[in-house]
């Protein structure tokens, strides 16, 4: 079963929990906010993007306030990813993982490749 970290005030995240029940997909729900994803799943995720700043919510305030588009490309990985396992605000959502997965945000034609729709 996959995990899905989600806001439930976004947009996108409700778009992709529609999307997996309309596909009949197993999944959890889980709040990111309260519950950032752990720092075993971040090194996943970023090991299935191809730029590190694709993990990271840059629309967010907590982004902005912070000030990462000036510091994110000096950061180490484990820098990046400690930050993000204490702040579920900075983490980009929908995050998913699970068994050979591992997506962020929701674009459709992704989700289905990757989830063999």
């Amino acid at each position: 079963m996959i995990k899905v970290y989600e806001y439930k005030n976004c947009s996108t995240c409700r778009k992709a929990i529609t999307f997996l029940e309309s596909e009949g997909i197993e999944y959890q729900r889980i709040p990111i906010r309260e519950t950032p994803p752990t720092q075993k799943e971040l090194t996943v995720m970023f090991k299935s993007v191809d730029a590190p700043r694709k993990v990271f919510n840059v629309a967010g305030g907590d982004y902005r306030e912070l000030k990462l588009k000036d510091s994110l490309p000096t950061m180490t990985e484990k820098q990046m990813v400690t930050l993000l396992a204490k702040n579920g605000n900075l983490v980009k959502r929908p995050f998913v993982i699970g068994p050979g997965v591992a997506l962020v945000g929701f674009k459709e034609d992704l989700w289905r490749t990757a989830l063999g729709c």
